[in-house]
């Protein structure tokens, strides 16, 4: 198939790059080291229950609710185009 200046597998790369953009991302987030007792933005308890069933946590479960919600308007669009889809 011809495919212009775009190698071949190019579209694969490029899906391939979008999901390890994202795993690295949501890795990044995820909580590590020892829990805190009291959430980091309002300073309500965080029940002991969350700090077991989630090492790590850093917030209570309003306040990470609202911070997955602003994290829920990121695009996942991959904007690594190859110069064949930019010429187009």
């Amino acid at each position: 198939m011809a495919t212009g200046w775009a190698k071949d597998g190019a579209v694969q790369e490029q899906i391939d790059a979008s999901i390890e953009d994202a795993l690295k991302n949501v890795r990044r987030r995820l909580p590590a080291g020892q829990s805190l007792k009291h959430c980091q933005h309002c300073g309500e308890e965080i029940p002991a229950a969350r700090r077991k069933a989630m090492p790590g946590v850093r917030m209570c479960l309003a306040c990470q609710t609202e911070a997955d919600r602003e994290i829920r308007t990121h695009s996942l669009y991959n904007r690594r185009g190859s110069k064949d889809s930019q010429l187009r």
